[in-house]
């Protein structure tokens, strides 16, 4: 197991999906989230799940509901509460919405986050940056902190003011993203697929 803990971030808005899509069942889970959460318990030995409201939720987990003193939906929000509420000095940030991540991806990251003195390690899938798959640092408290007091979520311009470890991969299919209800009903055949064909 790695010794850092993971946060799964299912406190968005899904505006696009036009119901909460952390909630959304998710083959033989009730919800998206408890998908990923089995998923990833064999791989890290604490995991939380990031969220505006945990009463939501109808099973038991270790939650870190957003600091009530900021009243957006952006994940600046998530980050400083994070950063502000474990003692750690870096975490694996994962959104909800990331069904397909695999143990191989994670474990490359912890190793290339390990190699230099990074304050965020993220993922690269093609030309698409995915900073809700990655490693980010204590280092960043401030960084969030400035984002909220001056309302400027634009998360990786704030990355790339910092020492910023891009790691690349090949796989499409591990970073897909359920946004919106299209995207739900592909994931929940590409599911089927895979575990029909294991």
């Amino acid at each position: 197991m790695l010794d850092l803990p993971c946060v799964i971030f299912a406190g968005g808005k899904s505006s696009r999906m036009g119901e909460d899509k952390s909630l959304l069942p998710f083959g033989e889970f009730a919800t998206l989230t408890q998908f990923l959460l089995h998923k990833l318990t064999p791989i890290f030995s604490t995991i939380y799940i990031s969220c505006k409201d945990r009463s939501k939720f109808s099973f038991e987990a270790s939650f870190i509901e957003d600091d009530t003193s900021f009243d957006t939906y952006a994940p600046t929000v998530a980050f400083y509460t994070i950063l502000n509420t474990i003692k750690d000095e870096r975490f694996f940030a994962i959104s909800v919405d990331t069904p397909f991540i695999t143990d191989d991806i994670i474990k490359a990251l912890d190793r290339s986050d390990r190699s230099g003195s990074f304050d965020a390690s993220v993922a690269k899938s093609g030309d698409q940056l995915e900073p809700l798959c990655g490693i980010y640092h204590a280092s960043l408290k401030r960084s969030f902190l400035s984002m909220l007091q001056n309302e400027d979520h634009k998360l990786m311009k704030m990355l790339q003011s910092r020492s910023l470890n891009v790691v690349e991969f090949e796989s499409s299919e591990a970073f897909l993203n359920l946004n919106h209800p299209k995207e739900y009903q592909e994931a929940l055949k590409l599911l089927c697929y895979n575990q029909t064909n294991k």
